[in-house]
């Protein structure tokens, strides 16, 4: 398992306790306090980290923007820490992409078990081919199987049911979704997607009439959750 954790914090103090209380759980912390350093790394193909974690704060680039550079290419996990405590920053921090959201003055023993949490549900939740127990996807046929039975999909919807697969209780902005499926934003509107996702749910429906896995995170996105 991969235990490197970039950490972005351009205070020395938070930056040390932060990194300290990461190595005393056995993760291995790389600190910058620049985001230009880290898109330095993003453009040379540098990051393999298993998650960043990342101040909006920072003095150089806003974090909001060194987050979504990093989304073009990557989908490793973010965590940002930030000193704003509005609702409108959260909605944009996770629209954009974070995994979660963690609002300063806070306990580095509590941002190190939120650390475990994304990584447990992302590690548990990758899908090559024959998972999860209720879906089974296959990338090379563009097939998804739900409770054994093969789901009449169109080329987007597929698209949209397997990105929401990849990575289950994340939030997924449309814009993120239109990234992934789509292959020019001019071909795609926010309002396709919530149409692509109404004839999923209807289809999982027909299968079984008691499952509704998709939430609705209004004015975020969609994430989907396995189990019943």
């Amino acid at each position: 398992m991969n235990k490197n954790i970039l950490v972005i914090e351009d205070e020395p103090s938070i930056a040390d306790n932060v990194c300290y209380s990461l190595k005393q759980e056995g993760f291995v912390p790389t600190c910058k306090s620049l985001g230009g350093e880290v898109l330095a790394l993003h453009r040379a193909n540098s990051i393999d980290f298993a998650l960043i974690i990342l101040d909006v704060g920072l003095p150089d680039i806003n974090g909001f923007e060194v987050c979504k550079a990093i989304r073009e290419t990557s989908d490793v996990p973010i965590i940002f820490l930030t000193a704003r405590s509005e609702e409108i920053d959260r909605v944009v921090g996770l629209e954009i992409g974070g995994d979660d959201y963690v609002v300063k003055p806070f306990s580095p023993r509590e941002l190190v078990a939120r650390v475990k949490v994304v990584l447990k549900r992302i590690n548990s939740h990758k899908i090559e081919g024959v998972e999860p127990a209720l879906f089974r996807v296959e990338p090379q046929a563009q097939q998804i199987y739900f409770s054994e039975k093969l789901l009449s999909l169109t080329y987007y919807e597929y698209g949209v049911l397997a990105t929401l697969l990849s990575q289950p209780d994340r939030i997924f902005s449309r814009t993120q979704l239109m990234d992934k499926v789509w292959k020019t934003p001019e071909e795609s509107f926010d309002r396709v997607i919530d149409t692509h996702i109404k004839t999923i749910r209807a289809k999982l429906r027909n299968i079984d009439p008691t499952y509704n896995p998709i939430a609705t995170h209004r004015g975020v996105g969609y994430s989907i959750k396995l189990g019943k």
